[in-house]
């Protein structure tokens, strides 16, 4: 049925490319908790090549991502290599890969959205009870927990950190540094060439907030990994990151397996 309609004489091409535009649509819509849009297009040619299940590449562009319930992205694009499909199942709304294929990727998160990032349980998590022994020498051997963490993007490549945590001899200790954002192995997002900041915090407990922040950038650097991002048969890695304003880009690559589900 499907090769009837695609090789008639009239509109063949745009059947068959509109009909894979909206399953694959359907396909990325559900890697996402809710998305505001999501665009699809699909280069091939000739178009019957379509009939072997092969088109030369797809682009996406999403706008209003939500990752996992929890991390927000504001705009997600993404452009694959050429891609082989399993055509028995197009009819049926399926997307099945006879590979998987890369993608060239680009991901834009929003100070704000970071920001809810931290309060999202699966970040959290890492930062409740952290017993690591550069803190816990500060704590009298209790582990501490980090709360109320909030980023500002600043110019060069800079953010600034805040945070509080409790001490034994001092609660609501507040943190507050600068630090350039940068990536390591293409996968973690750290934080390098850390300034304590003492601008906010009383003048008889910065020796102590200084004396903290070496061990929460420890906790952020381990925290801030790709890997609690990767969807559904998506993982992503990422070449570069650059602060825009009040937005973080990712610039990088996606591996898609398979679309979820299928």
């Amino acid at each position: 049925m499907l090769g009837s309609l695609l090789s008639s004489k009239s509109g063949s091409s745009d059947f068959g490319e509109n009909m894979l535009n909206s399953v694959i649509r359907q396909a990325i819509q559900q890697l996402f908790t809710r998305s505001e849009s999501v665009e699809v297009s699909i280069r091939c040619s000739p178009s019957s090549k379509i009939l072997q299940g092969v088109v030369d590449s797809f682009q996406m562009k999403g706008r209003g991502l939500l990752i996992k319930k929890m991390f927000e992205a504001a705009e997600m694009e993404f452009e694959t290599d050429a891609v082989s499909i399993d055509m028995s199942g197009l009819m049926g709304g399926k997307i099945r890969l006879k590979q998987s294929t890369h993608a060239i990727a680009t991901v834009t998160m929003t100070e704000s959205g970071i920001n809810k990032a931290f309060g999202a349980e699966l970040v959290e998590k890492h930062l409740k009870n952290v017993d690591d022994e550069e803190l816990t020498n500060l704590s009298g051997g209790d582990p501490l927990s980090f709360r109320k963490v909030e980023m500002t993007l600043l110019p060069d490549q800079r953010v600034k950190i805040l945070a509080k945590t409790d001490l034994p001899n001092r609660e609501d200790l507040p943190i507050s540094l600068s630090a350039k954002v940068d990536v390591e192995r293409r996968r973690r997002v750290v934080f390098t060439d850390v300034e304590f900041e003492p601008e906010g915090v009383p003048e008889d407990v910065q020796w102590l907030s200084e004396a903290v922040m070496p061990g929460f950038v420890g906790v952020l650097n381990k925290m801030v990994d790709l890997e609690r991002f990767d969807l559904d048969g998506v993982s992503l890695r990422i070449n570069r990151l650059e602060v825009q304003g009040k937005e973080l880009l990712f610039n990088g690559y996606a591996e898609i397996e398979h679309f979820p589900g299928m």
